[in-house]
């Protein structure tokens, strides 16, 4: 496997060739996205190719971790339609599929990427990908319609984040990510987040996250003991009654404070 893989992003891909073509083609999402799989593989000469595919009728553990993941979108029945024919199409190219439930185009991405032993292009409009640049893969990013692409190396992710490959994902984090509606930390956007990682990244970006973990189970053990107490003796209820109400106020307000002190390097 010493090869060039291609990874494609066959959902993102298919959208945009969906949009670029005249919905008046009855298959225009089909026709484009072959065209564009077919010049980038004459142009690339690839040892592999890989597409992976979302599972749009199965959430995927994101969804079940934050309940508002991905929310409000809505898609034509034409595209739909095209994205369930979509991959028997590749699979007639003799290229390889990735689809599963529970997962997404992206899972199936990075394990290829992390998996193949020589360069990777991974084709994709979705900048979460950036994480996985380095000096072996390199992302091909649209930049208008399928018919013009961007590679995407370190230099790259480096001048449009300000933030190394491997701390985007802690930049998303610390930023948000509105197209997923996932929040980032309040009042910290782009140049912010990538200030604080510069600043705090590495070994004390990490160190910080763990000691956040740390902090929040050591202030919800005193809650996990009294409701071990409540499950071994019912009559312990009596008692806590009365001052149950103040005794987790105060809980949540130590543990408030701890998080602001711990966190407050972001607003400085």
């Amino acid at each position: 496997m010493s090869g060039l893989l291609l990874a494609i992003d066959g959902d993102s891909l298919a959208h945009r060739a969906y949009h670029a073509l005249p919905k008046q083609i009855r298959l225009n999402a089909l026709v484009g996205f072959s065209n564009f799989l077919i010049r980038l593989w004459e142009a690339e000469q690839p040892e592999a190719v890989l597409v992976a595919w979302d599972t749009l009728e199965v959430p995927t553990y994101r969804h079940e971790a934050l309940e508002a993941y991905q929310s409000g979108r809505e898609f034509e029945d034409s595209i739909l339609e095209q994205l369930g024919l979509l991959p028997d199409l590749v699979r007639s190219f003799g290229f390889l599929v990735a689809k599963g439930a529970g997962y997404e185009a992206d899972d199936f991405l990075a394990a290829a990427a992390n998996a193949w032993e020589g360069p990777v292009l991974v084709a994709t409009s979705d900048r979460d990908a950036f994480q996985l640049v380095s000096d072996r893969v390199t992302i091909l990013q649209p930049v208008k319609g399928v018919s013009e692409l961007a590679r995407i190396g370190p230099a790259e992710v480096r001048e449009r984040y300000g933030v190394e490959p491997r701390q985007v994902p802690d930049f998303i984090a610390l930023r948000g990510d509105p197209s997923d509606k996932i929040p980032g930390a309040p009042g910290v956007g782009p140049k912010k987040a990538a200030d604080v990682l510069k600043q705090h990244g590495g070994a004390q970006f990490s160190a910080f996250k763990n000691a956040l973990v740390e902090l929040l189970v050591a202030k919800l053990a005193p809650i996990n003991a009294e409701m071990r107490k409540l499950a071994d003796n019912p009559a312990y209820i009596d008692s806590v009654l009365a001052d149950g109400a103040a005794r987790a106020q105060r809980i949540a307000a130590e543990t408030m404070k701890a998080v602001k002190d711990i966190v407050g390097f972001v607003h400085r």
